[in-house]
């Protein structure tokens, strides 16, 4: 997608203080964080949300967690606990139509939704 900032990201044009690569996703950490650990974790695919995974990006999903458990150890978090959130639609709160996860942790997060 030519305006996808996470596309843009993901193929360099965009600098990001990157916390993790592979050949499937990216992790960066995010421009306006909300705990002490904030990074985003996104398939270098591009899929607008999870309403957009198809049967073939289940692995790409499944490798995002995996990759989820080796960051919150790299951190230091794996321990004390993290949170990870993906957000869906504007209601929602997806304010990048390029699916991501948030990853937070380093402090006792506060229990709102869910």
């Amino acid at each position: 997608m030519e305006n996808c900032i996470f596309c843009k990201i993901v193929n360099g044009e965009i600098p990001s203080d990157r916390v993790y690569e592979d050949e499937y996703v990216i992790s960066i950490k995010d421009i306006k964080p909300e705990a002490p650990i904030h990074v985003l974790i996104m398939p270098k695919k591009h899929i607008n949300s999870i309403n957009d995974v198809k049967e073939e990006d289940l692995q790409i999903i499944s490798h995002i967690f995996k990759v989820a458990q080796k960051i919150a150890k790299q951190l230091g978090v794996a321990e004390s606990g993290y949170r990870i959130i993906t957000n869906c639609g504007k209601d929602g709160g997806q304010t990048v139509e390029h699916l991501h996860f948030h990853l937070l942790g380093g402090k006792s997060l506060p229990i709102s939704i869910g």
